[in-house]
């Protein structure tokens, strides 16, 4: 079977680079029915589908593992947006649950370190599944802890000592927030072809998805400003184009 990396890029080249976050308000009913109605009507826009804890914790296996054989049914790949952050015995088996439940990729947070990031990318690796590391998030808080200075063996930002983790520990993607396209230039520059950047925050949070991808991000993860639509098919394969650079 093919990496992650490969699966995310070949769909990609047909169906653009657009991934929905999948993340529904609480007082939302039939979440299942709606994720899968989603998958069904956007998937000609769309390259993967990313789920969180909104459906990981009302929904049951049986209704994650449907959402994920449909997604795959239509060509689209999987992420578990958990951002993933223990010690190795618990990320093992928490990435093992999450296999069986059909995803196949996982975002994690580096703050568990280097050596645990880097181990759990081998075992990943192993299984043909992704993982896409935190480096910088959309929200405006961020910078208050991602912009942090800290001193190891040289100073520098947080969120670039967790871009040399990734390139160091091979992840397949780092999260670069759309609402800050300076530092997705910085990391592309940085990282050149090795990584893909996947940025989270276009629409909703002030994102501009055609600056982001003129920054050098790889894909756009978008929620809000499709699933709000009053014309989702529209707003997503308008995103589409987008994401081609059109």
């Amino acid at each position: 079977m093919a990496t992650f990396k490969t699966r995310i890029s070949e769909i990609s080249k047909s169906n653009g680079k657009v991934i929905l976050a999948n993340d529904y308000d609480h007082s939302i009913k039939n979440l299942e029915s709606k994720t899968i109605r989603n998958i069904i009507n956007l998937h000609p826009f769309l390259c993967g589908i990313k789920l969180n804890f909104h459906l990981l914790l009302p929904l049951g296996s049986k209704q994650i593992c449907k959402i994920n054989k449909t997604a795959h049914k239509y060509g689209l790949q999987t992420i578990a947006d958990i951002k993933l952050n223990d010690i190795g015995n618990t990320n093992r088996i928490t990435t093992e649950n999450l296999w069986n439940l059909g995803f196949d990729a996982i975002i994690a947070n580096p703050i568990m370190g280097f050596d645990s990031l880097n181990n759990l990318v081998k075992i990943c690796h192993k299984k043909e599944k992704g993982v896409i590391t935190l480096c910088h998030m959309s929200a405006p808080e961020a910078k208050l802890t991602y912009d942090m200075e800290i001193k190891l063996k040289k100073k520098q930002l947080l969120y670039q000592l967790f871009l040399d983790w990734a390139l160091k520990s091979k992840v397949d993607g780092i999260v670069v927030g759309a609402t800050f396209p300076k530092i997705i230039s910085f990391c592309r520059k940085q990282a050149g072809k090795k990584l893909k950047i996947y940025s989270p925050g276009v629409g909703t949070q002030g994102g501009n998805a055609k600056e982001v991808v003129s920054a050098g991000s790889d894909y756009l993860i978008v929620g809000r400003t499709i699933l709000n639509a009053k014309n989702p098919v529209e707003v997503a394969k308008n995103l589409q184009l987008q994401s081609f650079g059109k």
